[in-house]
């Protein structure tokens, strides 16, 4: 199965990636843009037909691994 692991800071956390994005969109005339969170995406294959043990099992990869949940949060999504 197909799974999409989104990483992002937590809120509260500064975001200097985030920061430099925002800043250098509006220097390119983006003017509208009022903040941006910095974040990673992992696109997962993980054998198995059921969803629930395959979104169980990439939610304990990203709490070991992909996020660091001190500082981030993540989304588990089953494609």
């Amino acid at each position: 199965m197909k799974v999409e692991v989104r990483v992002y800071p937590r809120e509260g956390i500064l975001d200097p990636q985030g920061k430099a994005i925002a800043a250098a969109l509006v220097r390119l005339g983006h003017g509208s843009v009022e903040g941006v969170r910095a974040g990673k995406i992992f696109f997962l294959d993980v054998a198995g037909d059921d969803r629930a043990k395959v979104e169980a099992e990439a939610r304990v990869m990203a709490e070991e691994l992909l996020a660091n949940t001190v500082i981030e949060g993540y989304d588990v999504r089953v494609l």
